[in-house]
Order: C-alpha cells, then sequence, then structure tokens
C-alpha cells in the first residue's frame, strides 16, 4: 500500500508541469505549421519571413525541454533509472542552452513585437541569460558531485524555461484585473518568471528541509 501511495503522491508534479507548458507547447506547433506553408490558426508575425532558424530552434528546444524535463521532478523514477537521468540531463541541459541561446537571438536580432515596451527587452535578456546561467552552473555542480546545489540550479532554470505557460495566467487574468497598455503588459509577462522562480525557491528549501529517519525497530525499543 505505502508503494502505491508514493506512486501516486510522485504524479502529480509532472502532471502538473505538463498541463502548464500545454498552452505556450500548442501555440509552437501551430506557428510551425504555419510557417511551414500550413494554415494560418495564429496571427500572422511579419517579423517572422520564411522560416526563421532562431525561432524554430526556440520552439524545438522548448519543447524538448518542457517535455522530457518533467519526468526529472518524479524522485521514484529517478531514483530506478538513473542511467536515463543523466542521459536525459545531458539533452536537457543542450536543449536549455538552446532556448536561452535562441531567446538571446530573437530578443537582440529581431523587431519588437507590436505592443511591448523598453521593460519586457531588458527582462528577456535577464531572464535568459538567468537560465543559461543556472543551467551551467547546475552542469558544474553536478561535475562535482554537489547533487543538491545541482538540483538547486536545475530547479531555477526549469522554472524559467517554463514562465510561458505561466505569463498565459498573469497576461489573461491581470489583463482582465488590471487592464491592458504597453507598460502592463509588460508587468504582467514579467510576473510569470518571478512567481516561477518564487515557486522554484520554495520547493528548493522545502526539499532541503528533510525530517529526521525513524528509528529502527530495535532502536526504539
Amino acid at each position: 500500500m505505502s508503494d502505491r501511495l508514493a506512486r501516486r503522491s510522485s504524479w502529480p508534479v509532472p502532471v502538473a508541469l505538463v498541463a502548464l507548458s500545454a498552452i505556450p507547447l500548442a501555440a509552437g506547433t501551430l506557428r510551425l505549421v504555419q510557417l511551414s506553408g500550413g494554415p494560418d490558426v495564429l496571427p500572422a508575425d511579419d517579423r517572422f519571413a520564411g522560416f526563421p532558424l532562431a525561432l524554430v530552434v526556440h520552439i524545438l528546444g522548448a519543447a524538448t525541454y518542457a517535455v522530457i524535463g518533467t519526468l526529472q521532478f518524479v524522485p521514484r523514477f529517478r531514483r530506478r533509472h538513473r542511467s536515463w537521468h543523466r542521459r536525459a540531463g545531458r539533452v536537457l541541459a543542450v536543449a536549455g542552452l538552446l532556448v536561452a541561446a535562441s531567446a538571446l537571438w530573437l530578443t537582440l536580432g529581431y523587431a519588437p513585437k507590436a505592443g511591448t515596451g523598453g521593460l519586457l527587452f531588458v527582462l528577456r535578456l535577464v531572464f535568459a541569460s538567468g537560465m543559461a546561467a543556472c543551467l551551467l552552473l547546475g552542469y558544474a555542480a553536478a561535475r562535482r558531485h554537489e547533487f543538491s546545489t545541482h538540483r538547486a540550479w536545475m530547479i531555477r532554470a526549469y522554472a524559467i524555461g517554463l514562465a510561458a505557460g505561466t505569463q498565459a495566467f498573469t497576461e489573461g487574468f491581470g489583463g482582465a484585473l488590471v487592464g491592458t497598455g504597453e507598460l502592463r503588459d509588460d508587468l504582467l509577462k514579467g510576473a510569470g518568471w518571478v512567481i516561477n522562480l518564487a515557486v522554484a525557491e520554495w520547493v528548493i528549501g522545502h526539499r532541503q528541509v528533510k525530517p529526521a529517519a525513524p528509528l529502527s525497530g530495535s532502536a526504539a525499543r
């Protein structure tokens, strides 16, 4: 019974992460279909004429990072499949760095999207650079066998990478409450990153505080 409960309790987090990433993954898929000559399901974006490499790399890297990364948050699966965890971790590190690098490329190399301002431009540079830094620090910690530090940096990187899903809610609910406008929209997008990082820090702190191991039967007596 305890094993069954452990299995059940380990899956809500990855399921929630998949659900959170569903909106940006769906939007990215539709954008790729559109760029490939498919129907214009999404509003056309004149900034991306043809088949822009930066956007394609960003969408494919984000899809790989979001989906495969969810299994890294299942402790039972991770313990039973350590070799898979290591191999998947290398793939995720590369995918995450591609996401961060392409985000910088899109921010610096393309005109800003209409309706966005200077604040969002700065935020994208900061958080894309922060995501890359977290991944590199996490990789370096793993090489030193400092696995608690490794997990903390990778959780932070994943939180930044998954912010697009949270932004769908901050923009939707926030826009309904406070209205829209260039500065307000930029702030609501920024709130997605802040919320995700706040949750990440809570998870990191919660994992570091472990309950004391119970006494064995002979010692207890």
